[in-house]
């Protein structure tokens, strides 16, 4: 590989420098002249002789790009040699090469070159012979087929058009390095061979010059050196001159010659290969020196210049401005003063209002007082314990305003309900709330919450005080408080609640009223910290605008131009002065944002803080002197924040539902203080609904008040519905026991009262009516039950059984919390009716419980009867009851299906066994029948005896169609047991005599049970008690 080659092969892996070097002209000399640090020369080759002067690049035809060293690009290195000579043979120091691996020196290690990391690096390998056409086959295996690429839609098809712009930009570069090639064709021209040849010759003559004067550390001081050099053991020591000495001492000058000669011709020969760039460094330099020159005579002339300008226009003006910074300082000192004095005065003043409790006013003043002492008075010494005097003074104040606000609160809620129920002194109350506010301190709600608590127990201990007084039957003084409670009766013990009920109302709307303002003070001071915040955003962005226009042109600093010249003209650095008058501009611009938070919050200053004329006069001439705006902006820093605020708001809501549930609670107590024994249990029916009706009725009026809905009250209520539920369950089921015992199955007359109950429920009002007293005894009882059209043979129980089914549904009218328990015991209660019913009807109970001596077609009858008249109402009791459910209860409606088919069960079971009565007397009967004369026989005489008398016991009782029924089911029943008794007599429907005598009783049969009322039209179907011939 020769030297080109191994140059460009090394190129083409090293990083970009920033020159081409062009090493077609190496020699081995270059070698010497690198490593001895002879000469670096420029690896640009200039053609032409000395025009480097200014201009130069014009004349000798080279185009130069101008460089500004203030644009230097951020990676610019400053040019450096490279070495002429073939990186097979590096050579000198290294920091010459570049500093990427030797392809020659490095061959035998692993370098990046060997890299083969991706698939341009694999095939662009400059190290193979040949490319390897083969590379996929030999990796991927001989499936391997190459397929054409199908171009990607994302690249457009690129064109000679697309470079046309750029090679219009880089034609007269392109020119400039085609000139550049012939000017330096002369080197290019140069053979590979005679530059190997020239190299190997430089090479051969400098290995005739010993290695120790090529060495960095050659010196002729060292003795070591000095002898290699001149051997002097070749000379007599006698120090005489002979013939050998002589012949020596030439010998060596004259090979010490020859080596001077050999690098002397190196030499030339590399200053001859660089003799351009030489020549042109030194014309570069001489340039430079007399630029150099010129701009050392324009600085002293502006310096002399500059000092002249000093002593005629600017001493002068200076004194003037000297004298106007004397004066302003002056000034300062004045205004602080005057401060001084202001601050000296805010004890006294403080003091002043806090004897007229203006709390706000003595706060305000101690914030702006603390904050003129940090900002304008900060380091005096007469003031330094005043900073701890206003922070004790604050803390007093904290404790005061506590204390006060508790008195406010325990006054305002003791004072009598007869008064008037607006806001005690609402002028103080908003003082302390917002002097409390701006203190932080936000536990207010919890000391008036404290106090609310046992403003409600006082409530109800002088209501009871106040009623005892007036019942002469209970003595207070040996009575216990809660004893006094359950010795009252209960109309006095229900005057008592009302009472209750009647103060904690007027209790709650004053804590309303009460609550509204603090909530209104909260409010007040939020907005007013939001419109603050709105009007220091609008400053900012103002002044935001007036530092743009600043930078984009205007004046610097208006207010420190004066103050800038002259700290300049004292010898202080530029960046101080401007740091001071920066430092001015915005105290300033402080000040005038302070004014406008001071405008914004000055409303609601005003509404929330009230303070007498002359302490308001004294003040304001207090603080005069103090900067404007400094007490808002001290208010605007120490307020709660938005979420704190916030918090509070809610927090005095949540005070109001709490002042709600602790008056339920206290009335709770009340309530289960009576009913600690049982007394609530044993109320009346009307006494214990006046009791619900009271209740609900005070739960609503709390409800509007403070839009809260509190469950104690209605809780213990509903548990003491619950036991009165029970207690009305167990009196009217004990009650309907008794009555059924004692109930002997006879048709009773109904009164008037019962039946306008009934009719009451047939208007869809299903409640008790009210008792009439007057024209009421008048009215004869009936025999029947009129409903809907029909007649209902009843018994008295019955009666009793409807009217108890209107008090359990008035009880749900009366008592809607009660309903689905109501329901529940109500079914309960028409369950144990059935029931009973049939055990001593269907049963025959009756005749042991009652004395009865037997059980009569009429009393199944009647009962079945009874049985109906209740089955009638229940879909009716139903629909009420589903008026009165939520739509997830619908599912215990289903109690009324089944006891509907209970009683439809129990009336079969009735109409069954009279069915079965007359069925075992036509067995008993038809048992004994013969065809014989006479007709109509006995036998069937006394069927049809029988038959009139169960018609005569169920007419009455029962309506025509079932009467109707029931006759069809016994006429059956008579059928077949004829029929069986010809079977077994052997007579059958073939016209002889036997069936004559036979046809004759059943005429007789049929004409008698015809003969009865409501049965002219029955069917009896006679032809069936014949057998059918097959």
């Amino acid at each position: 590989m020769t030297a080109r080659s191994c140059f460009i092969s090394h190129n083409r892996y090293s990083p970009p420098q920033t020159h081409d070097v062009d090493v077609s002209h190496s020699s081995p000399d270059s070698l010497i002249s690198e490593g001895s640090g002879v000469m670096s020369s420029n690896p640009i080759p200039q053609p032409g002789g000395g025009g480097g002067r200014g201009g130069g690049g014009a004349s000798d035809g080279l185009f130069r790009k101008p460089r500004d060293p203030s644009v230097a690009p951020r990676h610019y290195r400053a040019p450096r040699s490279l070495p002429d000579v073939c990186p097979k043979e590096p050579a000198g120091d290294g920091r010459g090469l570049c500093d990427g691996p030797s392809v020659v020196a490095d061959q035998h290690r692993w370098t990046v070159y060997n890299s083969k990391v991706n698939l341009p690096a694999a095939l662009n390998d400059p190290r193979l012979a040949k490319r390897e056409s083969d590379f996929f086959t030999k990796t991927w295996g001989l499936d391997f087929t190459e397929t054409d690429v199908m171009p990607s839609f994302y690249l457009p098809n690129i064109t000679r058009e697309h470079f046309s712009s750029y090679l219009q930009e880089t034609a007269q570069r392109e020119k400039i390095h085609e000139r550049c090639k012939i000017v330096c064709q002369s080197k290019d021209d140069l053979t590979v061979p005679t530059i190997t040849n020239n190299h190997d010759k430089a090479r051969a003559e400098l290995d005739q010059v010993p290695k120790i004067f090529m060495k960095p550390e050659f010196v002729l001081n060292d003795p070591a050196t000095f002898n290699a050099v001149l051997p002097w053991s070749h000379f007599s020591v006698a120090g005489g001159k002979n013939s050998r000495d002589v012949a020596s001492s030439r010998l060596l000058q004259e090979k010490l010659s020859h080596y001077l000669d050999v690098v002397e011709v190196s030499i030339a020969r590399q200053i001859s290969l660089r003799s351009e760039a030489f020549f042109h460094a030194m014309s570069s330099q001489h340039e430079l020196q007399d630029r150099l020159r010129e701009t050392a005579d324009s600085v002293a002339k502006l310096r002399a210049r500059t000092a002249a300008i000093d002593r005629v226009m600017c001493r002068g003006p200076l004194l003037a401005l000297r004298d106007a910074l004397t004066r302003n300082n002056c000034a300062k000192l004045h205004n602080k003063l005057k401060l001084m004095a202001a601050v000296h005065q805010t004890q006294p003043t403080v003091q002043l209002l806090l004897s007229t409790s203006e709390f706000v006013g003595a706060l305000e003043l101690i914030a702006t007082t603390k904050e003129v002492l940090q900002q304008e008075l900060q380091g005096i010494h007469s003031f330094r314990h005043l900073g701890s005097q206003l922070c004790e003074m604050e803390r007093l104040i904290d404790k005061m305003m506590v204390a006060d606000f508790s008195t406010y609160a325990q006054s305002d809620l003791s004072r009598p309900f007869e008064e008037d129920s607006q806001v005690m002194e609402k002028d103080r109350l908003q003082s302390l709330v917002f002097g409390l506010l701006r203190q932080r301190k936000l536990d207010f709600l919890d000391i008036y919450s404290d106090e609310m608590i046992h403003a409600a127990k006082n409530i109800v201990r002088q209501c009871v005080v106040k009623s005892v007084s007036q019942i002469s039957e209970i003595d207070a003084d040996t009575v216990k408080f809660h004893e006094q409670m359950r010795l009252m009766t209960f109309p006095q013990w229900f005057d008592l609640l009302l009472d209750i009920f009647e103060h904690f109302i007027l209790f709650l709307k004053r804590i309303k009223a009460t609550l509204s303002v603090i909530r209104n003070v909260v409010l007040e001071v939020l907005d007013s910290s939001q419109r603050s915040r709105l009007a220091d955003v609008t400053t900012a962005t103002n002044h935001s605008n007036e530092e743009e226009e600043e930078e984009s042109g205007g004046p610097a600093l208006h207010s420190g131009e004066a103050e800038l010249a002259y700290l300049t003209h004292e010898g202080l650095f530029i960046s101080d002065a401007l740091n001071e008058a920066e430092q001015r501009s915005s105290s300033a611009t402080a000040q005038s944002r302070a004014q406008a938070r001071a405008e914004a919050c000055g409303s609601d200053s005003a509404s929330a803080t009230t303070e007498s004329s002359s302490s308001r006069e004294h003040n304001s001439n207090t603080t005069s002197s103090l900067p404007v705006g400094g007490a808002a902006a001290i208010s605007e820093d120490v307020m709660p924040s938005d979420l704190e605020l916030g918090r509070v708001a809610n927090n005095v809501q949540e005070l109001l539902y709490t002042a709600s549930d602790v008056s339920h609670d206290r009335c709770v107590k009340v309530l289960m203080t009576r009913g600690k024994d049982g007394a609530l249990e044993r109320l009346s029916s009307a006494e214990f609904v006046c009791l619900s009706q009271a209740v609900e009725s005070f739960v609503k009026d709390t409800e509007e008040v403070c839009v809260r809905r509190s469950m104690s009250l209605r809780g213990a209520l509903q548990s003491q519905a619950n036991r009165f539920v029970q207690r009305f369950h167990e009196e009217r089921k004990t009650k309907l026991s008794l009555l059924l015992d004692n109930e002997r199955w006879k048709q009773a007359e109904v009164p008037a009262e019962f039946q306008d109950l009934v009719d009451s429920i047939s208007d869809g009002r299903i409640s008790l009516p009210e008792r009439k007293h007057s024209g009421s005894e008048d009215r004869k009882p009936s025999e029947f039950l009129c409903v809907d059209g029909q007649k209902y043979s009843v018994v008295g129980t019955v009666l009793l059984l409807i009217r108890m089914i209107l008090e359990y549904c008035q009880c749900v009218n009366d008592i809607p919390s009660i309903t689905t328990d109501i329901l529940t015991r109500l079914t309960d209660l028409l369950k144990h009716f059935n029931s009973r019913s049939c055990q001593l009807v269907l049963g025959a109970g009756a005749l042991q419980v009652v004395g009865l001596k037997t059980i009569t077609t009429r009393n199944l009858a009647l009962a079945s009867r009874c049985l109906q008249l209740v089955v009638h109402y229940i879909p009716v009791i139903r629909g009420h009851f589903e008026t009165r459910l939520q739509p997830k209860q619908y599912s215990i409606l289903r109690h009324f299906d089944h006891i509907t088919k209970d009683y439809n069960d129990h009336i079969a079971e009735i109409s069954a066994k009279l069915v079965a009565i007359m069925d075992s007397m036509f067995e008993k009967a038809l048992s004994k029948y013969e065809v014989k004369a006479p007709m109509p026989s006995a036998c069937l005489r006394n069927v049809c005896k029988q038959m009139a008398k169960m018609h005569e016991a169920i007419y009455e009782l029962l309506p025509e169609e079932q009467t109707q029924m029931l006759f069809l089911r016994i006429n059956a029943r008579f059928n077949l047991h004829l029929k069986r008794q010809l079977a077994r007599l052997g007579v059958s429907n073939d016209g002889g005599p036997q069936n004559g005598l036979v046809m004759v009783d059943v005429a007789f049969y049929s004409e008698n049970v015809q003969a009865l009322r409501s049965l002219e039209c029955l069917d009896l179907n006679m032809p069936e008690i014949w057998e059918q011939k097959r």
